[in-house]
């Protein structure tokens, strides 16, 4: 099976070792490639527009070189700095590549900070979705200049994998310098065997999996089995390949099946539905009228503050919270657009109110249809 063919929104990995060629420096053909492929992709050369992000790593080691380091410091500031003079490189690279091509990019730095924090993570979702529907191609890297060893992903692998999660990606594209996963190290031991397709979580995985594979870059196979595992708990599907397969990711979209795949036991949608049923205690809820619930029910839009009649408890943005009709039962469950105390003000008002009544907009629902579960009647 294809977990990329029928993909429209991809997040693509590439490791230290490919983006630096081992360390020597920016590898310009190589980012030339992806750039142009992520480009045919996005503009819909095969007739299917999709939407890409790319997670990069590099900056460090662009800035080891630059510095004249050989080999990567140890020291949490010096890595910032090799980090801050790397990535001025990496991304002008990358935004003159996109550009030869016809398609815009966008520089997004991450902390795990950013995604802990429930109002930061919906932000930063916001601002990756409203990029992708530009038809830009956000350019992701961890922000190694302000990161300590308590906020650090460790790893893009990692990264990326919340990256998929946080955009909620049908794919996420795991380009490294080995052409997928083996039962074994095939360097020390010919009895290996190379792994077409297994289940993403499958704790067998982790035994085949060894540690760092390069001196330039942080993680290994672990890493990215572990990282797969991770973007399977939202039903996405992983596949890792070799970076430098020619045309890697137009022919894993054409359905060519190259790397290992490991694909999620679980729709992304039902993953999502199923995350916010688990949720047993709600810390609010909102009350609707029965125009609303038969909106809901019978047309499948979101939830918009003019059918909101009360709001229960306090919770903050992003929060899940209950839906409930006249009768008090409840209809759905879904994150909360606004808090609490925006949901007050903003009850019985028109979406276009919300902006003279909070000062700002962060859209025109209470609870948006992408992020509600609707209950059984």
């Amino acid at each position: 099976m294809s977990v990329v063919q029928d993909a429209r929104r991809i997040v693509v990995k590439v490791g230290s070792s490919l983006v630096t060629n081992e360390g020597r420096g920016l590898d310009e053909t190589a980012i030339e490639e992806w750039a142009r492929q992520l480009a045919a992709l996005v503009q819909g050369a095969d007739g299917v527009r999709r939407e890409l992000i790319m997670v990069s790593s590099g900056a460090v080691a662009e800035g080891m070189k630059r510095l004249g380091w050989k080999a990567r410091p140890k020291e949490l500031h010096e890595l910032q700095a090799a980090a801050a003079v790397g990535q001025m490189g990496l991304v002008q690279m990358y935004e003159t590549k996109l550009r030869a091509h016809g398609v815009g990019s966008a520089q997004v730095l991450l902390t795990h900070a950013d995604l802990a924090d429930r109002e930061r993570y919906l932000n930063a979702r916001s601002t990756l979705l409203t990029l992708l529907s530009l038809g830009v191609v956000p350019v992701i890297n961890e922000n190694d200049t302000v990161v300590n060893d308590e906020i650090k992903f460790g790893d893009n692998d990692t990264l990326g994998a919340l990256v998929a999660n946080l955009v909620d990606a049908d794919a996420y594209v795991i380009l490294t310098d080995q052409p997928g996963l083996y039962t074994a190290d095939p360097r020390s031991n010919p009895d290996a065997q190379f792994v077409h397709e297994a289940r993403a979580g499958d704790p067998a995985l982790e035994a085949m999996a060894g540690g760092a594979g390069s001196s330039i870059g942080k993680g290994g196979m672990l890493t990215k089995i572990l990282a797969a595992k991770r973007a399977a708990g939202s039903g996405t599907s992983t596949v890792i390949a070799w970076g430098r397969e020619p045309n890697v990711l137009l022919r894993l979209t054409q359905g060519e099946a190259i790397g290992t795949r490991l694909v999620a036991p679980t729709h992304k949608n039902q993953a999502r539905k199923q995350w916010m049923m688990d949720h047993l205690q709600l810390r609010g809820a909102v009350a609707i009228d029965e125009g609303a619930v038969r909106v809901l029910q019978t047309a499948g839009k979101s939830l918009l503050p003019v059918g909101v009649v009360a709001v229960e408890g306090e919770f903050s943005r992003g929060e899940v919270i209950a839906v409930r009709g006249p009768d008090g039962q409840e209809v759905a469950r879904g994150l909360a657009n606004y808090s609490s105390a925006e949901a007050r003000l903003l009850s019985k008002r028109g979406s276009d109110e919300i902006e003279a009544l909070l000062g700002y907009s962060a859209g025109p629902e209470m609870v948006h249809r992408d992020n509600m579960v609707l209950l059984p009647n």
